[in-house]
């Protein structure tokens, strides 16, 4: 069943952005995060159809799963979740079964609920990134995937001096270049999770797909 989140400051302060952010979000980022977002559902529906959507916003990604599919969606925002719901009656977008408010670092499903939990830039802006990801383990099943789509910043090279450059900017929108995929690679390792990859994508791999995969 379903369960109420704990609230600390954090997720308050959250909340309060996403109200500012929900009247404006399609327009910044829909066309921006569309392919990202359709890699990410692709890798997800791959494992099987019932998909948990941790962070789904406005609902931007809810149109690009197959009708055949049963998908969830959780996040902290009310003000962004009645857009995704407009969205899903005015398109009849039947396979979308439940739209909650929730906290991705306390879900309220039991466990092996879903065949893949897939988060949206969304891993670099919650309080406890591995807490989140605990929680993702915690509700797939056995053999699914855990599907993130972000930007991770690089290591080293040419283009961890231009995201150095515009940290800043990047930081305002969710976008920490401070974030690099081998924090979560490490919390695979250390959770005995499948590291499978990080698969990079449209603009120019600046968003990255990462897959993991739940041992059975």
């Amino acid at each position: 069943m379903l369960s109420e989140p704990q609230a600390g400051p954090s997720t308050a302060l959250m909340r309060k952005a996403y109200a500012r952010w929900a009247p404006v979000y399609d327009v910044v980022y829909d066309k921006l995060t569309e392919p990202a977002a359709r890699d990410a559902v692709e890798a997800a529906v791959a494992c099987g159809p019932r998909i948990l959507e941790a962070g789904v916003g406005t609902g931007l990604s809810l149109g690009y799963y197959p009708r055949t599919s049963f998908v969830c969606g959780v996040d902290l925002s009310e003000d962004m979740l009645k857009r995704a719901r407009q969205k899903v009656l005015r398109r009849g977008l039947t396979h979308v079964r439940g739209l909650q408010v929730m906290d991705v670092c306390r879900l309220g499903y039991a466990n092996d609920s879903f065949d893949a939990v897939v988060a949206q830039f969304l891993i670099t802006l919650v309080p406890d990134p591995e807490g989140a990801l605990s929680e993702f383990l915690r509700v797939v099943r056995p053999g699914g995937e855990i599907v993130l789509a972000n930007h991770f910043g690089q290591t080293q090279g040419p283009v961890a001096k231009v995201e150095k450059i515009v940290a800043p900017l990047c930081t305002k929108i969710g976008w920490s270049s401070a974030f690099k995929s081998t924090r979560v690679e490490a919390w695979a390792h250390k959770n005995g999770v499948e590291f499978i990859g990080v698969s990079p994508t449209f603009p120019g791999g600046f968003f990255k797909i990462l897959r993991m995969r739940k041992r059975g």
